[in-house]
């Protein structure tokens, strides 16, 4: 079933959508070099994994999505939580570690979770979360629901253990769950052909009978069109599938490892750099017409904007209290 494609009606390119789809991603992006600057200033501490260079793949996957459908990630998951429509100033307080984070300051960068718009995490062990996804599914079934279950994870997972189990589940139990690979080319430092006897990832779904299809990950109309597909047919006939989205993460894995020198070479990271999600969308929009140069000034503006905004909310929101050290731990 590998790579069956059905006909989905998505809305053509205008002027509202592209402001949608340059915004989302022109905020991740900000937000995330944001993050990165507060974290040197030491604003910031633990671990710090950024999404910058794979938006389109957030912005793409999720925009297909009702409200009432969830998302599942790992820890690079502050684009996933802002695509899904959480508050960014409630994102930035949650990475300061104060009290009006999404997660009460208690779960920082790799912890987020909005249950107000369906986001089910932000997990910070590797592939642990895939099952999650399908226990998700498996409660929609069982509810008698329609909604779909979009699990984000990166080509780390994939020689792990959950990754087969969870994918085995969702097949033998059809469940409405789209497991999206975004395939970076580097599992913390190793490149994919070091850890994979099958580096096309979208192939395993053979094995487990579901569709499976690879996208070009830098461009978010690709995604948006290939996710679309499996989101109708998903909603419709119970089909999971297996996505992988092609990407390039153009940060290193995470603060520690600012710009994954040691495993890549500069080259390689400037000519990936001619794929830029966001810059590959405005030429688009310019050449089709649909957006003017003054209209991508303004979606930029409102970007940085929204980011300087959860700054000043973050820094002004008190630390915890110390009393909530006892608080969340199984259940108040």
């Amino acid at each position: 079933m590998a790579q069956a494609k059905t006909t989905i009606l998505l809305p053509r390119l205008d002027a509202a959508l592209a402001r949608r789809l340059l915004g989302r991603m022109a905020l991740i992006r900000r937000f995330e070099e944001k993050a990165a600057e507060m974290y040197a200033l030491g604003k910031i501490g633990g671990f710090l994994h950024l999404y910058i260079g794979q938006e389109a793949v957030a912005v793409g996957a999720i925009s297909t999505l009702r409200p009432d459908d969830y998302v599942v990630s790992s820890y690079r998951e502050h684009g996933h939580c802002l695509a899904k429509g959480s508050d960014p100033r409630r994102v930035m307080a949650e990475l300061f570690g104060r009290r009006d984070g999404l997660s009460k300051g208690k779960g920082g960068s790799m912890h987020l979770f909005d249950k107000s718009v369906n986001f089910l995490g932000g997990h910070g062990i590797v592939g642990a979360h895939l099952p999650l996804a399908a226990g998700a599914g498996f409660a929609v079934n069982y509810q008698g629901g329609d909604q779909v279950v979009l699990c984000f994870f990166g080509d780390g997972a994939v020689p792990e253990g959950e990754f087969h189990e969870a994918m085995n589940l969702v097949a033998l139990w059809n469940l409405p769950v789209l497991y999206i690979c975004e395939n970076n080319r580097y599992a913390m430092g190793t490149a994919i052909h070091r850890a994979l006897a099958q580096t096309e990832i979208w192939r395993f779904a053979e094995t487990y009978g579901i569709p499976g299809e690879a996208v070009d990950g830098m461009d978010v109309l690709a995604v948006r069109e290939c996710v679309g597909r499996a989101v109708e047919r998903a909603r419709r006939d119970k089909t999971p599938a297996l996505i992988e989205a092609r990407t390039y993460r153009f940060r290193g894995h995470s603060m520690r490892d600012p710009a994954g020198a040691v495993y890549r070479t500069r080259e390689e990271v400037e000519r990936e750099k001619l794929r830029e999600p966001i810059a590959l969308l405005a030429a688009r929009c310019l050449k089709d017409g649909v957006l003017s140069e003054a209209d991508l000034a303004a979606v930029e503006r409102e970007a940085a904007d929204g980011v300087d905004a959860a700054v000043a909310f973050a820094e002004a929101s008190p630390p915890p209290p110390d009393e909530w050290l006892l608080t969340d731990v199984y259940k108040d």
